[in-house]
């Protein structure tokens, strides 16, 4: 199994992305290409921008278990793109690990 951990911070041009956003964004964008379940929660971030800056900002953190296999690869990296865009991000952080999963 692959473990991809992913990190949005929510600051945009004009305001933040909402919680009632980021919950529209789960359900149109990650959900369909991840109908077997996902797991999110708020965090505090700090990073340093392209620029050099160090930035702090509120964050949302994904976690998807997936097989290995190139389609699921595919639809993080488009769950990427696609939240840059929607809210102008310069960068979404991707941790990607092996796991082993059990119920």
């Amino acid at each position: 199994m692959v473990l991809d951990s992913l990190y949005f911070g929510t600051a945009k041009p004009g305001g933040v992305v909402t919680a009632e956003e980021w919950a529209a964004f789960l359900d149109d964008t990650v959900a369909p290409d991840f109908p077997e379940g996902l797991t999110s929660w708020t965090a505090a971030g700090r990073w340093r921008n392209s620029v050099g800056f160090v930035e702090l900002e509120a964050s949302y953190v994904l976690q998807l278990t997936h097989n290995s296999i190139q389609e699921k690869d595919r639809a993080v990296q488009r769950i990427v793109q696609r939240y840059k865009d929607r809210f102008q991000q310069e960068a979404v952080m991707r941790i990607r690990s092996q796991a082993c999963r059990s119920f």
